[in-house]
């Protein structure tokens, strides 16, 4: 571990760790940014064996790669929400405090459903369990979740200079991996409120603010390094991408970074003692039938099947779902017509007065269809919503489940496309989903198809440890390996069916999560019972990579021999591929998010990059033969 050569950039950073100083490491994509934080991590332990390390990352899945290729006692690896609730859960009275100081600031996001009322300072006092965090809120019985945790810890580390002291006290080196995605509250935990008291701790950032493409990330750590309170060194080498798309990477970035690539003979984009040549190619059409497009010479060497080394990429999960063959799920938690129409009547609710307001969502015995009809809701065509609703037969039907159950009950079902997908990639085999949006129904169904994922790769004592099946003898591992088969061959039967075949057998118990979710969501369960089983089979495998298809989004931090960006906005209007070719500086935050997404695409491609863009018009065209050279920019003609 000592006699390791140091990065240039690693040895910068040590320059100036030894006058105390905080620091940013920027690397672009390919760049070996979780390389240069392992480097960090062994030098910091040989050079100071007696201090603590809490090196904080964005996934499970990162905690484990980091704490598999480091592994000492004075490290400590976790998810933000796990480190910062390990230092703040103790402080039970200062918790609660704080927690009523924020529901009743009306800045703060904290607030207790269906009040908003002022509570008192004893609210929490008689709390057994204090103030928890677990994956759900309840904030009027003090259960907070990720969003809510976050804010309070900020609270915290502002409020007491004494918890500030005691982390100092317990870590002498804070480092952050993917900084971009970092919540702006954490930032500022660590490089503002951390500099009360005379204790000092080094902090350190790792990251690409090229990368940042969650709304909720800060982005950029500019204001901090024009302050001082950080300084930035660069990775400018790229050891994943060939040179062409390297290239094309740096006239895609937006800041001052350009990379070269690597000096290393051994690196991924390196061959016999050159860097890799790569292809990029930019294709357009009128006709946007993919499965034609596919058909082209352009792809003769690819092979859609090798998921592992050929992915194409699109923005959004309703853009993929017929591909994939998810539609029908996608439609219900995406575009459920009742639940809509619900949310337009609730907002109205919300704004009437106070008494009238408190009446109507506390009453179980208003039902739905009363307060509908006390809210006369409009669509743009200034036709009534609710009659809409009766002349369609299957819209209809859906309200009529609701139509007399209390309002009361009604307003509380919530359906989202983020209950059914989560961008985050999981793991099966991690236990701490920290942070998924999945609903209940949706775990429980993730479960079931987990348990025979593990069994068909032969993971059996993790599948033993998943399992409420008793596994005593052969005969009992024989009746597994027949109620995995028996399950798999259940492809066309509904959902609900392998889910009481599941609980009867033994094999996954339905529990009290799937219960209470059943008896609170019993609408959406009625939806989804009747969907065909591989409906669901088949999104768990888009989901867990096993398909060619895969989000823009999800994509990061991955890379692949092949890679097919689709531009397509799907209707999501944070995105505008138009405006990135036109560079629409009018819209700027769009722009911007553009700009990103699409230079992550990008850069996953170890070998060959095609775009493909439907329909562009001629400035479009023009600036991608600026961009990846007139020769590569091709039209598909039918």
């Amino acid at each position: 571990m000592v006699e390791i050569q140091l990065e240039e950039e690693v040895i910068q950073v040590f320059k100036h760790i030894e006058k105390n100083k905080n620091f940013l490491l920027t690397g672009g994509a390919g760049s070996g940014k979780t390389y240069s934080l392992v480097q960090v991590i062994k030098k910091v332990i040989h050079d100071n064996p007696s201090s603590m390390i809490a090196c904080i990352t964005y996934t499970n899945t990162a905690v484990k790669e980091i704490g598999g290729r480091v592994n000492h006692s004075n490290l400590r690896v976790s998810t933000i929400h796990e480190f910062l609730w390990e230092n703040i859960k103790k402080f039970q009275k200062e918790l609660k405090m704080g927690l009523v100081s924020l529901i009743n600031n009306e800045n703060s996001k904290i607030k207790i459903q269906g009040s908003n009322e002022i509570i008192d300072q004893t609210y929490f006092n008689k709390l057994e369990d204090g103030i928890q965090y677990k994956e759900f809120n309840l904030v009027n019985s003090g259960i907070i979740s990720h969003d809510e945790v976050l804010e309070l810890a900020n609270y915290m580390f502002k409020s007491h200079p004494l918890l500030c002291d005691l982390l100092k006290d317990k870590y002498q080196f804070i480092l952050i991996d993917e900084y971009q995605d970092t919540n702006p509250l954490i930032v500022e935990i660590f490089l503002e409120h951390l500099k009360q008291g005379k204790k000092k701790t080094i902090i350190g950032f790792f990251g690409d603010s090229m990368q940042s493409i969650y709304d909720d990330g800060i982005g950029s750590l500019e204001k901090y390094i024009a302050s001082g309170d950080i300084v930035e060194f660069q990775k400018q080498e790229n050891r994943r991408n060939p040179r062409l798309v390297i290239e094309l990477a740096n006239r895609l970035r937006i800041d001052s970074l350009v990379q070269v690539p690597s000096s290393d003979q051994k690196a991924p984009n390196m061959y016999d003692g050159s860097v890799k040549e790569g292809s990029i190619k930019f294709l357009y059409s009128s006709n946007d039938n993919l499965d034609m497009i596919k058909t082209t010479s352009f792809f003769e060497t690819w092979d859609f099947k090798d998921t592992t080394q050929t992915k194409e990429l699109n923005l959004t999960h309703n853009l993929i779902a017929a591909k994939a063959g998810f539609s029908e799920l996608m439609e219900i938690y995406d575009k459920d017509p009742i639940i809509s129409f619900k949310n337009d009547v609730l907002n109205k609710v919300k704004q009437d007065s106070e008494e009238i307001r408190e009446k109507i969502l506390n009453d179980n015995n208003i039902t739905f269809e009363e307060v509908v009809d006390l809210y006369p809701i409009r669509n743009r065509q200034r036709l009534l919503k609710k009659d809409l609703i009766m002349q369609d037969s299957h819209t209809n039907q859906l309200y009529n489940q609701l139509k007399n159950l209390p309002f009361s009950h009604v307003r509380k079902i919530y359906i989202n496309k983020d209950s059914l997908i989560d961008d985050k990639k999981q793991d099966i085999n991690d236990d701490n989903k920290n942070g998924t949006k999945r609903d209940d129904l949706i775990k429980h169904l993730f479960k079931i198809q987990s348990l025979i994922q593990l069994y068909k790769d032969k993971k059996y004592n993790e599948f033993i440890r998943r399992t409420e099946f008793k596994v005593t003898s052969i005969s009992k591992k024989r009746e597994i390996k027949a109620l995995v088969d028996k399950i798999e061959e259940m492809s066309d039967k509904t959902i609900e069916t392998v889910i009481d075949f599941a609980d009867e057998s033994g094999f996954c118990k339905k529990d009290d999560n799937f219960n209470n979710f059943i008896e609170v969501n019993l609408y959406l369960f009625n939806r989804v019972k009747h969907v065909k089983y591989h409906e669901f089979q088949r999104l768990f495998k888009y989901l867990e990579g096993f398909t060619p298809f895969s989000t823009q989004h999800k994509i990061k931090g991955e890379e692949f021999n092949n890679v097919l960006v689709i531009l397509d906005n799907g209707k999501w209007n944070k995105y505008n591929f138009e405006y990135l070719f036109c560079n629409r500086t009018d819209k700027q935050s769009i722009l911007t998010r553009t700009q990103k997404i699409f230079y992550v695409c990008c850069t996953r491609a170890k070998e060959n990059l095609i775009v493909f863009y439907h329909n562009p018009s001629i400035p479009i065209i023009n600036k991608a033969k600026e961009w990846f050279g007139e020769c590569n920019v091709h039209e598909i003609v039918e």
